[in-house]
């Protein structure tokens, strides 16, 4: 199963949100989760993945994952740099005891980081996404992402999960 994950934060709680599918193809989702998070870290320039890394693990405790057959999507960088630089995908996959292989796809470049990222192009778009890999290869990692479902630049599947995280789920509570 591939598993794509992102995670939204409101004023005073985080949520998380996942969604499985079979293939990189698949534009039908076989699996759904949201979890929210009251207790969140406040956010530290440089070091975002330790407010989100929590997030994606409470999650993950609800999933029954199979080492060498799941992949993680993640939003956002494994490595931030031509070293290895290790960014949210790069503990996550460290957590996940290196049995678990873990891509990220950001929206925006880091310009640190050029051998180990790859520029993917996908429908008409003239921008690209940025895909980092732990755990599998770059180049293979990048060619699933170009593959996943979708004419436009974002995977529909990503676009779900993006749209899943934001729905509120506190936004009919009484606010005293």
């Amino acid at each position: 199963m591939i598993y794509c994950f992102d995670t939204y934060y409101f004023d005073d709680f985080a949520q998380t949100s996942c969604v499985g599918v079979e293939s990189w193809e698949s534009e039908t989702v076989a699996f759904q989760l949201t979890e929210s998070i009251d207790e969140i870290e406040d956010y530290e320039s440089g070091s975002f993945y330790k407010r989100e890394l929590p997030c994606l693990i409470s999650i993950l405790q609800k999933i029954d994952l199979h080492p060498k057959k799941d992949v993680l999507v993640i939003d956002g960088f494994v490595v931030l740099d031509d070293k290895g630089k290790p960014r949210l995908g790069a503990y996550l996959y460290e957590h996940l005891n290196r049995q678990i292989p873990v891509i990220g796809v950001a929206k925006n470049n880091f310009a640190t980081i050029n051998e180990l990222k790859r520029e993917v192009f996908r429908g008409e778009s003239a921008k690209p996404l940025y895909v980092t890999a732990a755990g599998m290869d770059l180049n293979e990692a990048s060619s699933n992402v170009a593959n996943m479902h979708g004419d436009f630049r974002m995977p529909t599947i990503l676009k779900l999960v993006d749209s899943y995280c934001r729905e509120n789920p506190k936004k009919d509570e009484q606010i005293d």
